[in-house]
């Protein structure tokens, strides 16, 4: 089932259309992957683009192949995500070839840091005092931390009576996972994932799992924060780049330092403390997705009405739904920025956030990449309940000439912006 969107849901709660729609309506069409991505991006030395990318009308949806595995991807900005994480995992696992990467893995059994040697002697104790950390990232840590606690007590006692220990891959994903509640590791965790530019709390499984293995090894084999190097040793080239739409902050940070910020934020906003709890515990919201909302409401500091946002997320039940709302909120936040808009308030129009200007002017964003003229394209642009104010529409992507006419009979403006970049 194709993933929800919110101009779908505005549609949904729109009333009665006050213009007449074309006599006929478009459906999604098929686009290729090089009509919305660079050419350079489509393949590399682990990833390959699908070339057809269907659209629901909104939104399009590529299919991504890597040695890794299978990636789909919802919009442009996940696809140029999923592709950089494709690089990244394929950077790990060379990096885990390597002989530094051996060394640490020998240090870690042999020299274990004192966080490490807690965890294999207090293991109950060590899983209590792990890092809490909340929505659908709590569930994958809690469990990891459970199984990892064990592989580890069975390496270091396989070590200490000359059995044969596991594999240094198995080996290193169990004590990776047990390590999230070594201090100290998730600090070197962040400093990982920024040099290979990736959010190191994505919902990618396999990424995570590299990011941890290799980690650990050069945390707990006394060689911390040496991905870039070990790297270079294998012959792989790892720089430090920057992440589309990552705040700076999310890698100095860790993730229960990271919600203090953002609570503390939350409230400076007058955002109320039972929906600050409510958005702290989202599940829908990964730490990044929380953060990067948070960072746009202040960017928008002199808007009304920023706890109607958060009370938004809140009800959100997917990730591809906050997906929706970050990006409509980087377009206000880069609108905003640029002295293109000045915006008083935050209106919740349904599910669809919108930006009213000290004009009065009604500024809506879409974070889409190919519109047609839909049904439910034309519910949305026709509907009678919001005022009587100048509408704007500002969006990324591009619409179908259909769309473009239908949208502006209805009394719109259109307004094309680039898919923001922080």
């Amino acid at each position: 089932m194709k993933s929800w969107s919110i101009l779908t849901v505005a549609a949904l709660l729109a009333a009665n259309a006050s213009a007449q729609a074309p006599a006929a309506y478009e459906q999604g069409v098929m686009l290729h992957a090089g009509d919305l991505l660079p050419g350079a991006s489509l393949k590399g030395p682990s990833h390959r683009v699908r070339e057809q990318v269907p659209t629901d009308g909104y939104m399009a949806y590529f299919t991504i192949d890597t040695d890794f595995g299978t990636f789909e991807a919802t919009g442009v900005p996940q696809a140029k995500a999923r592709i950089k994480e494709a690089e990244a995992i394929r950077k790990l696992v060379e990096t885990s070839k390597s002989d530094l990467f051996a060394e640490g893995m020998k240090r870690s059994i042999e020299q274990p840091v004192e966080a490490v040697k807690n965890i294999v002697t207090n293991p109950v104790e060590s899983v209590k005092q792990a890092p809490k950390t909340v929505g659908h990232f709590f569930g994958k840590v809690g469990s990891a931390v459970g199984r990892g606690v064990v592989k580890t007590v069975d390496r270091v006692e396989g070590a200490v009576t000359g059995e044969a220990p596991p594999s240094s891959g198995q080996a290193a994903k169990g004590i990776g996972n047990a390590a999230k509640g070594a201090a100290g590791f998730d600090k070197a965790k962040l400093d990982t994932a920024k040099q290979l530019g990736v959010d190191p709390y994505a919902d990618n499984p396999r990424l995570q799992e590299e990011l941890d293995k290799v980690t650990w090894a050069f945390f707990a084999g006394g060689l911390p924060l040496r991905i870039g190097a070990a790297a270079a040793s294998a012959g792989v080239a790892v720089a430090a780049t920057e992440m589309v739409g990552i705040p700076e902050d999310t890698y100095a940070l860790t993730a229960s330092e990271l919600a203090l910020r953002d609570e503390r934020a939350l409230a400076a906003m007058g955002v109320i403390p039972e929906d600050i709890k409510d958005f702290q515990i989202q599940r829908a919201l990964s730490t990044t997705r929380r953060h990067r909302i948070v960072n746009y409401l202040e960017a928008l500091s002199d808007a009304k009405g920023r706890g109607n946002v958060i009370r938004l997320a809140n009800a959100f039940e997917s990730a591809e739904q906050a997906d929706f709302l970050i990006n409509g909120l980087a377009i206000l936040a880069a609108q905003q920025r640029s002295g293109a808009a000045n915006y008083v308030s935050l209106p919740v129009l349904g599910r669809l956030p919108g930006g009213t200007t000290a004009s009065g002017e009604l500024q809506v964003p879409a974070p889409v990449d190919h519109v047609t003229w839909t049904e439910e394209v034309a519910g949305f642009a026709q509907r009678d309940d919001l005022g009587t104010a100048p509408k704007v529409l500002v969006h990324t992507g591009s619409l179908s000439p259909a769309a473009e006419a239908g949208i502006k009979a209805a009394g719109w403006k259109i307004t094309a912006v680039p898919y923001p970049n922080k």
